[in-house]
């Protein structure tokens, strides 16, 4: 549950943050006439984020056992791929996020009603569809038939909708670097977690050998059924019998990801200026 309240928190907070950046902007410009616009936008990016979640949900039901696991094992992957560049992206540029905003959003108005909803809905829109994809590819891999990773994705996401607001409002004031690094790195362990179960996806369709070829077998030491199995399992989908080739594709993703994530980035240095003679 933990992992999904995460994945709530980190993706929600990332659009609450581009929401309240845009709507602080008009307000302080005297451009409220534009606000309108720009929650058009914002709805039909939620609207198309939900209707692909449901889409993934229900469609990957009307599937065979074999279809269902080579769809899950692919988005999966797919959702790790998407993830893991979302947050070296906003690693990058969280401390120029407003300007770059700002920027877009000048652009739009100059442009018409039509702009403005374009703008407000891509840049809500990629962190919806990001969050759907991802958000069902950890749950159907930490699904212990029980609602609650669905209701640890609720959880984080309201409580990015109340720590956007409080932004907005000028009560909450944190370092976002130095968060949405915090965040970052705890969601490339999960990831490591979903693209090693994606891997065990494609093994159980026969799209890859080696589903009995086991790793490690600690069942009878942390069974999955007790609560700190179910822990470890909701928090790190972790498993306590991987197969040789979940285990080699959790290592070798988290190890250098994890490394490069959290390694300090590099500045440039100025350009020294040279007198003229």
């Amino acid at each position: 549950m933990f992992s999904n309240y995460l994945i709530g928190l980190r993706e929600g907070l990332e659009a609450s943050l581009v929401v309240c950046i845009l709507i602080a902007y008009l307000v302080k410009t005297g451009r409220r006439d534009a606000l309108k616009p720009i929650w058009a936008g914002i709805a039909v990016a939620i609207t198309l984020a939900f209707g692909f979640g449901c889409a993934l949900e229900f469609g990957s039901q009307e599937l065979t056992f074999r279809a269902q696991e080579a769809l899950g094992g692919s988005l999966s992957i797919l959702a790790v791929g998407l993830v893991t560049w979302m947050v070296f992206w906003m690693r990058r540029t969280a401390r120029h996020l407003k300007s770059e905003l700002h920027g877009r959003l000048d652009a739009a108005l100059a442009m018409g009603t039509a702009a403005l909803v374009a703008t407000a809905f891509l840049a809500v829109g990629r962190e919806g569809l990001e969050t759907a994809l991802f958000v069902w590819a950890s749950v159907h891999a930490a699904s212990d038939g029980t609602p609650r990773p669905l209701l640890g994705v609720a959880l984080g996401l309201l409580t990015a909708v109340l720590l956007g607001w409080l932004f907005y409002r000028g009560a909450l004031r944190i370092n976002l670097a130095r968060f949405f690094t915090w965040t970052g790195g705890m969601l490339v362990v999960v990831a490591a977690g979903v693209l090693a179960y994606g891997f065990h996806d494609l093994q159980e369709a026969d799209f890859l050998p080696g589903l009995t070829d086991k790793a490690f077998d600690i069942s009878g030491t942390l069974p999955p059924d007790s609560w700190y199995g179910t822990l470890l399992k909701g928090v790190f989908n972790f498993q306590p019998d991987p197969t040789a080739l979940q285990a080699a594709v959790w290592l070798l993703y988290l190890i250098p990801v994890l490394a490069l994530f959290l390694a300090p980035t590099r500045t440039t240095a100025p350009t020294p200026v040279r007198d003229k003679a």
